[in-house]
């Protein structure tokens, strides 16, 4: 029995820490800087809440001609350690922006320099792309010395760091090679060291012997998070600008009239707001395995769907295309009918004429009748061969081709049809339907007519929604009671309660799918004979009582 709960001790301790390597696995793409790619080190948050490397930010206002005008929002003071060999090599490693978002970017300077007075009364802004959100935020004239960092953030990837090892053990800095592990930390100095070298470097009876050692870190960080622009510890937070300010900040012009509170009334506030909405998200996990599965089961679906719209389309072109085939091969068929028997005129009418042609057969033959002196043999022969000379002759004078070699009248207008693919394409759904309230009354019978409105594709049937409003509201959703497929532009609701009010719509439907309801009518039926008509939009309704009864 012991070795049983020992060994289910032993799962659930192993199953712990899975899902905490899981965990910080997942958290580390949280920690890696849009630039670098790499874990923040000295991160600032800029204007737009997102967070940059402060090596990296430098390196991207260098790029727009800002060298030595990015300011540094926590200036380090000279540590032992600040020596080449232990500078960052991501600087040689950093993806940077595009240039043709640099491009973009504003004006060069701030500050004061040369040819710009302090005070300008237009002065120049420095503008920051942003990669995260690939937008670019204005970072003032002061530029990075303007901005805070995010100390939390530091701390967040520290401890990341010492969780997953990473970069393994923190070396001693002031270590003649190979350097021995570091086993302490000082925030003064802003350096790591082993135990014989923080003894060499604070000794005894100095006033670096009153430093505090701390635990070994690459990152040190100030002790609290200091205004950028007076070097004080901030204390107050502006609603209004959104921005952590000092005592100084808070009496200055620019925060007159803004809403300011302590800073520990917006750590409360907002620590509760995310606590509540961490342990919402926490407490619906089932709900966002849920959706995410839903959200799968959608990706698979639009994948299928806009596999089978492709060959929809294709199959429907293709369609086209066979019949612009045949039709193609039927107008070059009448074509080719319209040649030949052209062709077939003009050979004759060209033999005719040759005829014609001294030495042909026919003047030769003519010339050897006239030779004929037997009168009555000659009248014989001679009138068959007048006939045929005269219409020779007669063509002769006359002479025109016998047909045309023209085929203009075979030019096909294709304007309208290439207008019509021209505007091929995807079927939209019908518009909101446009209730007549000319038409529309309520009696013993609902009658509700509609229209669509003009350029408003076509709609094969409509979908009529109605339902009191006039009595007690129940428990969940409200519940439409509908006329589904209903064709033309009317319909008619009959037994309607008498005395009540009815709130109806109506939709349009084709091959797209369903559109916009209309704008909802109400309809009060009267209790007694009478009609009543709607009269304007939003449910207002004028009765017409009649005088006798409509039967």
């Amino acid at each position: 029995m012991a070795e049983g709960e020992d060994m289910q001790t032993f799962t659930s301790i192993m199953d712990a820490l899975v899902r905490i390597s899981t965990s910080m696995k997942n958290m580390e793409k949280e920690l890696l800087c849009p630039v670098c790619q790499e874990m923040y080190k000295q991160p600032l948050v800029l204007p737009c809440t997102h967070n940059v490397c402060q090596a990296c930010a430098r390196e991207v206002l260098g790029q727009q001609g800002y060298i030595g005008h990015g300011g540094d929002p926590s200036s380090e003071p000279t540590s032992p350690a600040s020596t080449p060999s232990t500078r960052s090599p991501r600087l040689s490693r950093r993806t940077l922006p595009k240039p043709d978002r640099l491009d973009r970017l504003l004006k060069s300077g701030f500050g004061t320099y040369p040819g710009r007075k302090r005070g300008a009364l237009h002065p120049q802004v420095i503008m920051f792309p942003c990669p995260a959100c690939q937008g670019d935020v204005e970072l003032g004239e002061r530029g990075l010395a303007g901005l805070f960092r995010n100390l939390t953030l530091e701390r967040v990837v520290e401890r990341y760091r010492q969780s997953v090892s990473v970069g393994g053990a923190i070396l001693c800095q002031l270590c003649k090679p190979p350097p021995l592990e570091a086993t302490k930390g000082c925030t003064e100095c802003r350096a790591t060291f082993c135990n014989e070298c923080f003894k060499l470097f604070h000794p005894w009876g100095t006033q670096k012997a009153q430093h505090e050692p701390t635990l070994p870190t690459l990152s040190f960080r100030p002790k609290g998070l200091m205004c950028p622009d007076h070097k004080e510890e901030v204390t107050h937070y502006c609603k209004t600008c959104q921005r952590l300010v000092c005592q100084l900040c808070r009496v200055r012009r620019t925060h007159s009239g803004h809403k300011i509170t302590p800073v520990l009334s917006a750590y409360q506030a907002l620590k509760d707001k995310l606590t509540k909405s961490l342990t919402y998200i926490l407490g619906n996990q089932d709900t966002v395995q849920t959706q995410i599965c839903e959200l799968e089961e959608a990706v698979r679906h639009t994948e299928v769907s806009g596999q089978q719209a492709k060959e929809e389309v294709s199959q429907l072109v293709r369609g086209l295309g066979a019949v612009l085939e045949e039709k193609r091969a039927s107008l070059l068929q009448a074509i080719e009918e319209c040649q030949q028997e052209r062709l077939a005129r003009l050979s004759a009418q060209i033999q005719e004429h040759r005829s014609l042609l001294d030495g042909s057969g026919l003047v030769g033959y003519a010339q050897e009748v006239l030779k004929e002196t037997d009168q009555p043999c000659f009248v014989q022969a001679a009138k068959q061969l007048h006939n045929r000379i005269a219409r020779a002759t007669e063509a002769l004078q006359t002479f025109r081709p016998a047909a045309s070699s023209s085929f203009r009248h075979c030019q096909l207008d294709v304007g309208r049809e290439m207008k019509l693919l021209t505007e091929l394409n995807f079927l939209r759904v019908p518009e909101a339907p446009v209730i007549d309230t000319q038409r529309t009354f309520a009696y013993d019978q609902i009658f509700l007519c509609w229209r669509l409105p003009p350029h408003s594709p076509p709609a094969w049937h409509y979908t009529v929604e109605f339902r009191r409003t006039d009595v007690p509201a129940q428990p969940g959703p409200t519940r439409w009671q509908r006329r589904e497929e209903v064709r033309g532009t009317s319909a008619l609701l009959e037994n309607p309660d008498t005395g009540s009010v009815y709130v109806l719509r109506v939709r349009g439907c084709n091959k797209a799918g369903y559109g916009e309801y209309s704008e909802d009518v109400h309809l009060h039926t009267p209790p007694a004979p009478g009609i009543q008509k709607l009269a304007g939009r939003g449910g207002v309704c004028l009765q017409f009582q009649l005088l006798g009864r409509l039967r």
